[in-house]
């Protein structure tokens, strides 16, 4: 009875409708995953975020929607999610790891070397030269991912 007025306090405190499941939480549920209330608040900030945070930064988030959560529980579930291949893992040199959705669409990342802002972008003639590339070599494509480091021009 506790837990369930725990989260009655949680959606309050939202002041939300009762929220339609994310497409993490979708795929999830089709993965068979048991979804807690906790996994549920992580997946629901990982979809939200336009950002590609870290742990540290998702522990932030989910904790001030449920205070509750450990980072503990972050961690695992992070790494639950990025090996059911829900969610995808990137190392963009900063020495700590930062995570987005899998989505159906291709799009590579700018990342700027100053603030580590990452800027995703889709481009049809970088990915057919790609594909022209591994042509010319003797391969099919199947697979890539392209990632742009970069400073803004007024540094220099």
């Amino acid at each position: 009875m506790r837990h369930r007025n725990r989260t009655l306090e949680m959606m309050a405190l939202k002041s939300t409708p009762v929220q339609k499941p994310t497409t993490i939480e979708a795929r999830c549920a089709a993965a068979g995953m048991r979804m807690t209330e906790q996994r549920r608040v992580i997946a629901r900030v990982l979809a939200e975020a336009s950002d590609h945070p870290d742990v540290e930064e998702l522990y932030r988030r989910c904790a001030g929607v449920d205070d509750k959560i450990s980072i503990s529980t972050v961690y695992r579930t992070v790494k639950l999610f990025e090996d059911a291949g829900i969610i995808e893992r990137h190392d963009f040199r900063e020495g700590r790891a930062r995570y987005e959705t899998m989505r159906d669409s291709h799009h590579d990342h700018l990342i700027n070397l100053r603030d580590g802002q990452v800027i995703e972008f889709t481009s049809d003639e970088i990915e057919k030269l790609q594909a022209e590339v591994a042509r010319k070599l003797g391969y099919r494509l199947v697979d890539h991912r392209l990632e742009l480091y970069c400073v803004p021009m007024d540094d220099e």
